[in-house]
């Protein structure tokens, strides 16, 4: 129950419609109650040839059934309302609390479970609200009031009706210990198979181009028929439970009917009560049935509230200060003996890295596949935080700044780009929502993207497909860079970012960042030297160490590694 709680502040924004679906269940329920206990009075004025107590009663009876029907309908009809309301505005809740996550906390969840969480568990906490505020006191109104008026018409029979209710509720509680492990069991399977669908459609490409197909299909359903196999248990428990509640419900009618027959000569009144008693019986038996299938649908969404809450629990592992000036922060970057290790990592990534980059600096960072080029990268725009050391960004020690200043001050453009379904303005405006048309025009023509997209009737405003699946790979890097450059930012961080780009594109490219941003501190990250021979200094990564830094002149003659990787690369290119 501890995870509900993570409702009841959104419960304060629909007091009125919870009043109103609390007041309608329980006059439906009320109504419900007292109609078997009309009809015997009814079934003893007809035996005893009563007619206006038989008149009243049927009129009171018809307008109570009314009352319960209309009663019913707006229940259901504010129950709806809360449930959807609520569940929207915790979805809300946990989107945004997930866009506060770092790039460890979203690993460590992964992408598949979130997405299970905001959509799967989401549906079980809705039905279980939409069940709360159906059956919250409808249920326990039905329940005593049945379980008193079985008692009350027929006294010497009580302790029918005491067994029967034992019966059932025990079996209820054996089956949803049962039912409990298995819904934690199915809901982490889901997340596998999310997971993994949206592994596979994501990489689409790869499984098709080494014909990888069949076994993407093997794995698939080995993780679709475990979870097959947990619904089916599930299905199982869940089909025991109706038959078996009935079962016992109707050996304890035929008990008392076969025992009333029994003894009707000594209680010939007996013969109006039989109806009651069986209705009272059966209602019982529902509400008790029904009581027992929305336990099983709160253990189940008690498993799903707990997941929710677990990410709402999570603090992000980059904190900001919110309390710090917005301003951007300036063009230097500092490192002081930085080392870093990944999260879920024992060795360390980087290792004691220093340096000092100036305001409006091109900065090349090469290095060896796995030699850390990517994480320096990250660790600027503060994706992670440091380990040790410090990192300083305009004098700034990156731990003591808002967000929004480092948003301002940071531009990073990553090596697999990222599009988002919309059009091509829309995308480029992420970088800076207020950007003009001629602003989007400069960063395209920088970016070399003007080239197709004039090619477009409707020019920025040409539609931008789910993944980005109109656009080839180069297309979408220079847009990504577009987009990094509409920012206007003191820093642009490239990773990788022109390595789908033609020589000639990837020329232009860099001659315009050169050119024609000569106040932006420019982070380069290439696995091919000749993408930074032109840098102001580089920076040359062996094994997460800092092992060199200068110019390409000055590396050519003083780093072994830097040389090592130029004459590797020119002989490639020679032999070609």
């Amino acid at each position: 129950m501890q995870a509900f709680k993570i409702l009841v502040p959104h419960f304060k924004h629909y007091k009125k419609d919870i009043f109103a679906a609390l007041i309608a269940i329980i006059i439906s329920a009320f109504a419900t109650v007292y109609q078997p206990k009309l009809l015997e009075n009814i079934q003893r004025a007809i035996i005893l040839d009563q007619k206006d107590i038989v008149a009243r009663d049927g009129v009171i009876l018809v307008v109570l059934g009314i009352v319960a029907i209309i009663s019913g309908i707006f229940n259901v009809y504010y129950a709806a309302r809360i449930a959807q309301g609520v569940t929207s505005d915790l979805r809300e809740e946990t989107y945004a609390k997930i866009q506060s996550f770092s790039f460890g906390n979203i690993e460590k969840f992964s992408a598949g479970s979130l997405t299970t969480r905001l959509i799967n568990d989401m549906n079980q906490i809705m039905n279980m609200l939409m069940q709360l505020f159906m059956q919250l006191l409808r249920m326990p109104i039905l329940i005593v009031g049945s379980f008193i008026f079985c008692i009350v018409i027929i006294p010497r029979f009580w302790w029918a009706t005491v067994v029967m209710v034992i019966l059932i509720i025990g079996f209820g509680i054996y089956v949803l210990k049962q039912m409990n492990s298995l819904f934690d069991k199915f809901q982490k399977t889901m997340d596998k198979i999310s997971g993994r669908a949206q592994e596979t459609l994501q990489g689409v490409r790869v499984v098709k181009s080494f014909n990888h197909g069949p076994q993407e299909i093997k794995k698939f359903n080995q993780t679709s028929d475990r979870l097959n196999n947990y619904n089916i248990v599930i299905g199982y428990w869940f089909s025991t439970i109706m038959p078996a509640f009935q079962l016992i419900a109707y050996l304890v009618i035929t008990l008392v009917v076969y025992l009333i027959g029994q003894g009707i000569a000594a209680h010939p009144t007996d013969v109006a009560v039989v109806s009651p008693f069986v209705n009272y019986i059966l209602t019982l038996l529902w509400t008790i049935m029904i009581a027992g299938m929305t336990m099983m649908q709160f253990a189940r969404s008690n498993i799903s509230l707990g997941r929710i809450k677990e990410i709402l629990d999570t603090e992000p592992d980059v904190k900001f200060n919110e309390n710090a000036p917005t301003d951007v922060l300036g063009g230097s970057v500092e490192f002081d003996h930085v080392s870093f290790t990944y999260p879920d990592g024992d060795d360390e990534t980087l290792k004691d890295i220093s340096f000092k980059i100036k305001p409006g600096q091109m900065v090349g960072i090469v290095g060896a596949t796995g030699s850390g080029k990517s994480t320096l990268a990250q660790l600027i725009a503060r994706l992670y935080d440091p380990t040790k050391g410090e990192i300083k960004i305009g004098g700034h020690n990156l731990k003591d700044v808002n967000e929004t200043a480092l948003r301002k001050t940071v531009a990073f453009v990553l090596q697999r780009a990222i599009l988002f379904s919309g059009t091509i303005a829309s995308n480029l405006r992420q970088g800076n929502s207020r950007a003009k048309l001629h602003e989007l025009q400069r960063a395209a023509n920088m970016a070399q993207a003007s080239e197709f997209i004039e090619r477009y009737n409707d020019s920025f405003d040409h539609e931008v497909e789910e993944r980005s699946s109109n656009f080839s790979g180069g297309q979408k890097q220079r847009l990504s860079i577009a987009r990094g450059l509409v920012a206007k930012t003191p820093i642009l961080i490239l990773d990788d970012s022109t390595s789908a780009l033609d020589a000639e594109s990837e020329k232009k490219v860099q001659q315009a960042l050169e050119h024609e941003l000569p106040d932006t501190t420019t982070f380069i990250i290439a696995q091919k030297i000749v993408s930074v021979v032109h840098a102001d200094i580089i920076l040359v990564l062996d094994d997460g160490k800092l092992v060199a830094q200068g110019t390409h002149e000055e590396l050519l003659k003083t780093s072994p590694v830097y040389q090592e990787i130029f004459k590797t690369q020119k002989g490639k290119r020679g032999g070609k």
